[in-house]
């Protein structure tokens, strides 16, 4: 086999979009995951590609708009050449408001979408009735409805990711350690590259954020997904709605699901009644990971010639897959450099 000028280590959501956009550009890849695509962070059930609200403004947010703005022709393509569908939609997202004070920050920001946003999408505040009986319960009477907001299957889309790179004759190989290559390396490890990353003491690059989720059988498959204090309600296209997500950065065992899960679950069938009966079928736990920066890391590894981080993605690496696949292919490929934000050394 002809050595690669690419080696991905890792087949989560980023490792498989960096590949993704050296292999449209020509380069020819391998992949080496330790267990198999989606194994950490990337096969949980949620899906949520929501932006950050739209003021105050910052780059995080401007490349985050980009990227989900990018999410419908990149997931078009990857559905067409791999055959299976992704689970992608932009359904846009209700948010209920408390109060007089919610609603006026909502108005404003309101505002400041239309700065930022332009045409692209709407940040609106409407009348909850306008909903019917998917509204979500809000004390003022009226929600936030924006329609940046989309969604993914992370299982689906993972799946779909792999299978359009196989038709690429991109091939996913078994093992924990770049072959020997001469060309550049990407390191998309998850929490397992958070941990191996250098340190100062007592000052870790990031850490493992325990989540826990769950799937509801019932079928509202067009309608908008609910965001509220952390709670995420995302209606799929399979007739199940995702609920989730917890952040827990003390637990002990990391694959188990447990009564805070429960929690999320309640407060999911209070905050959306159409819900209340809706059963159980699927629960998931796995380890987020996330940046001591809280911004996604990408560029050279500090101290290893030719290897390259793409991790920190946490609770929106799927959202952010298109923009920072295409900018580790810039860096590997045409020797570009990440915002200084963004630079691993940020999170040193």
């Amino acid at each position: 086999m002809a050595r690669p000028d690419v080696t991905v280590m890792g087949a989560g959501i980023l490792g498989l979009s960096a590949a993704w956009a050296c292999a449209v550009r020509g380069a020819r890849l391998r992949i080496v995951e330790a267990r198999y695509p989606g194994a950490g962070a990337s096969g949980g059930t949620v899906g949520a590609l929501a932006p950050h609200v739209p003021d105050p403004w910052n780059p995080k947010k401007a490349l985050q708009l980009r990227s989900l703005l990018m999410a419908e022709a990149f997931w078009a393509e990857i559905a067409e050449l791999s055959g299976q569908d992704p689970g992608y939609a932009r359904t846009g997202r209700l948010q209920p408001l408390a109060d007089a004070a919610a609603l006026a920050r909502a108005r404003d920001r309101q505002m400041a979408a239309a700065r930022h946003w332009g045409a692209a999408a709407v940040w609106r505040v409407a009348p909850a009735a306008e909903f019917g009986a998917w509204a979500p319960d809000s004390p003022s009477g009226y929600v936030i409805h924006d329609t940046l907001t989309a969604r993914i299957a992370p299982r689906r889309a993972v799946a779909a990711l792999a299978a359009a790179l196989a038709a690429r004759g991109v091939v996913i190989e078994p093992g924990t350690a770049p072959p020997d290559a001469d060309g550049p390396v990407i390191w998309a490890t998850g929490v397992a590259g958070l941990a191996a990353l250098p340190a100062a003491p007592g000052r870790p690059a990031g850490q493992a954020v325990k989540g826990q989720s769950a799937l509801l059988r019932h079928d509202a498959r067009d309608l908008p997904q609910i965001g509220a204090e952390g709670l995420h309600v995302v209606p799929h296209g399979d007739g199940t709605v995702a609920v989730g997500s917890t952040s827990e950065n003390a637990f002990e065992d990391a694959a188990a699901t447990d009564a805070l899960l429960e929690d999320r679950i309640a407060a999911a069938r209070a905050l959306c009644p159409a819900l209340a009966d809706a059963p159980v079928i699927a629960r998931w736990a796995g380890l987020r990971p996330r940046a001591r920066s809280r911004a996604p890391m990408l560029g050279p590894w500090p101290g290893r010639p030719g290897h390259h981080v793409l991790n920190g993605g946490f609770k929106i690496g799927f959202g952010l897959a298109p923009v920072l696949g295409e900018m580790a292919a810039d860096i590997v490929l045409d020797g570009a450099e990440a915002p200084d934000w963004m630079r691993v050394e940020a999170s040193l």
